[in-house]
C-alpha cells in the first residue's frame, strides 16, 4: 500500500486540522461520519474535542458498535486528547453515560492535566519519533496500562502516548504544531498493516 486512506471521525472537534496533517504525511484523508464510510478506510483518526460529547454522537449516528467492530477487526486507529479517551478501555470517573470504544488495555483520566485555563505546551520525547512539542488542552493521561501496552512518551512523571498494536493515542495534539512526524509514524503503521 503506497498511499493509504485515513479517515477522520468527523462527528465533533479537531477534524480539519487532522486531515490537514494526515495529507501531509502523504495519506490520502477523508472525514468519517456514517458506518458505511468504514469501509472504505484504511485506517482512522479520532480527534480531539469532548469525549462525552463524541460518546453521544457516536451513539447517535449509528457509528459506537461499527468502529467498536472495526477496530477489533485490526483496523489501525490513533486518537488525540479525547480521542485517547475514546480508545481506553476504562475511564476514571466518566461522565453518566460515557462510552468508549476500546482498543488499548489501559485506564485514563479525563481533564487530568487541569481545566482549560491550564492549558500548556511542551516539549515531549516521543519514541520513535524524537522530540515533539505536545499541545495540551484539558488533557488526559494514562493512569496504568495493561502488558500488551508500549509507553511512547511521559511527562511530569505521567503517560501521555501510548501504542497497543494497530492502535496509537496521545494527550497531546500534534496536529495542532505543523509538525507531522506522530502523524507520519500512524500512515507507516497504516501501511504496514494493508
Amino acid at each position: 500500500m503506497t498511499t493509504p486512506v485515513i479517515g477522520v471521525l468527523a462527528l465533533q472537534g479537531d477534524v480539519r486540522e487532522h486531515l490537514i496533517a494526515l495529507a501531509a504525511a502523504d495519506a490520502v484523508a477523508r472525514p468519517v461520519r456514517r458506518p458505511e464510510e468504514l469501509a472504505e478506510i484504511d485506517g482512522l483518526v479520532i480527534p480531539g474535542g469532548e469525549s462525552t460529547t463524541m460518546s453521544k454522537l457516536a451513539t447517535l449516528f449509528g457509528m459506537l458498535e461499527p468502529l467498536r467492530e472495526r477496530i477489533a477487526a485490526g483496523m489501525p486507529v490513533y486518537g488525540t486528547c479525547a480521542g485517547l479517551i475514546m480508545l481506553a478501555d476504562k475511564i476514571i470517573d466518566p461522565r453518566s453515560g460515557q462510552e468508549t470504544l476500546g482498543g488499548i488495555d489501559m485506564i485514563v483520566r479525563r481533564n487530568a492535566f487541569g481545566r482549560q485555563n491550564e492549558s500548556f505546551e511542551a516539549t515531549v520525547e516521543v519514541s520513535g519519533v524524537g522530540p515533539v512539542e505536545g499541545v495540551f488542552i484539558r488533557a488526559p493521561w494514562v493512569e496504568s496500562i495493561g502488558a500488551q501496552v508500549d509507553v511512547l512518551a511521559e511527562h511530569d512523571g505521567h503517560i501521555v502516548a501510548v501504542r497497543q498494536g494497530n492502535v496509537l493515542a496521545t494527550s497531546f495534539h500534534p496536529e495542532l504544531t505543523g509538525d507531522h512526524r506522530v502523524h507520519g509514524l500512524f500512515v507507516d503503521m497504516v501501511r504496514t498493516v494493508g
